[in-house]
């Protein structure tokens, strides 16, 4: 995992497998009526999935707006049904519309690679994030500044956040960066208990001996019932002198309705100003996860004092393993926020942490 992760591929079509249906004579030749019915249904089974739904637009003719529309209106459902937002799916298809009106197309293979390439383009132009996030060179940044790099993870009960910030600090480690965990959930029973045991594993996998006896992950921590926002002060001033290179601040879930807890989080992000605040959120409770990220952004501009109130700066989806193809709620949650999907979380172990990449999820979406 040293240098940056790899990136996650759902399971979709290869290049291969690609290749050889373009080149199939039963999906090739321009063919009308019952027979084009029956070949829509064959180039579906095909593995060419909602790309067949656009066989009715390959022709001699030149490609009007009155021909796109109801294939656009199958598209958009399907894209609706991978969990995109109605508004993104409508872009996604007005794009495609923009791009197929006036044209002649005469070959399947022809009118699929047109509507794959515009819908990454515009998957590329949706996705687009405000900031641009590599925290490997952020936090030689800091380094120089002969201060940590500070991370704080939240989000709502039992979506991983622990879990997940244990995989980033394995991958951190590999990188042979130093890192603090501050244990900031002082609410549920346990929880210090875990990133105790984590702490444990990570150094009997990267022990001191391998690192000139230098200690590669501790745990800060002050028990329960206490101050979140003082601990992770505390931490941090730990970390500055004993020269660590890296603090990832553990935060309680909760609910983005509950006020109180949701003035705590924003108190310790305002006290602590870290570098980077990340959400963390199921891809497996789909557009729910985006509400939960609205409402989070919303409640730490309410409650905090600040004029200009540091937000989310990036998005951890967990359980991205278990959607298939259902990866619309990672498109809306980027396009709402403008945030970048730093991290998915793709399994149990500490080696599965990937990035996400457009062509991945435009793959995704078509199937």
């Amino acid at each position: 995992m040293k240098g940056d992760l790899q990136d996650f591929q759902p399971e979709s079509l290869s290049e291969e497998e690609g290749k050889r249906h373009d080149n199939d004579d039963d999906c090739g030749e321009i063919k009308t009526g019952v027979q084009l019915k029956h070949d829509k249904v064959v180039c579906q089974s095909k593995g060419f999935g909602v790309f067949g739904i656009f066989r009715g637009l390959v022709g001699s003719k030149s490609i009007t707006r009155e021909d796109v529309i109801p294939v656009l209106e199958k598209m958009k459902e399907h894209l609706i049904s991978k969990n995109v937002a109605a508004e993104i799916a409508e872009k996604l298809c007005e794009s495609v519309s923009l791009k197929l009106e006036g044209k002649v197309v005469g070959t399947f293979s022809g009118i699929a690679s047109t509507v794959k390439s515009t819908l990454n383009d515009a998957l590329v132009q949706l996705l687009l994030p405000r900031r641009r996030i590599n925290i490997l060179r952020d936090v030689l940044e800091a380094q120089k500044q002969h201060r940590p790099y500070v991370i704080t993870f939240c989000g709502v009960n039992g979506v991983g956040k622990s879990t997940n910030l244990t995989k980033i600090c394995f991958w951190l480690i590999e990188n042979n960066f130093r890192v603090l965990i501050a244990a900031c959930d002082t609410f549920r029973a346990g929880a210090v208990e875990q990133l105790r045991t984590h702490a444990r594993h990570l150094n009997a996998l990267h022990p001191p001996e391998k690192h000139g006896g230098l200690q590669m992950v501790q745990l800060y921590e002050k028990g329960y019932g206490k101050d979140a926002a003082g601990i992770a002060m505390e931490a941090i001033n730990y970390a500055r002198d004993g020269r660590l290179d890296i603090v990832l601040v553990d935060t309680a879930g909760r609910m983005q309705d509950n006020e109180p807890l949701m003035r705590a989080l924003s108190k310790l992000i305002h006290v602590n100003q870290p570098d980077l605040v990340l959400f963390v959120g199921e891809a497996l409770v789909g557009n729910e996860a985006v509400d939960q990220l609205v409402k989070f952004n919303q409640a730490l501009a309410d409650y905090s004092s600040k004029e200009n109130p540091q937000l989310i700066d990036g998005i951890v989806l967990t359980k991205f393993d278990t959607i298939d193809d259902k990866v619309g709620a990672a498109i809306s949650m980027t396009y709402v926020t403008g945030q970048p999907i730093v991290f998915v979380g793709t399994g149990q172990t500490y080696i599965d942490l990937k990035n996400l990449n457009v062509n991945a999820v435009v793959n995704a979406l078509m199937k």
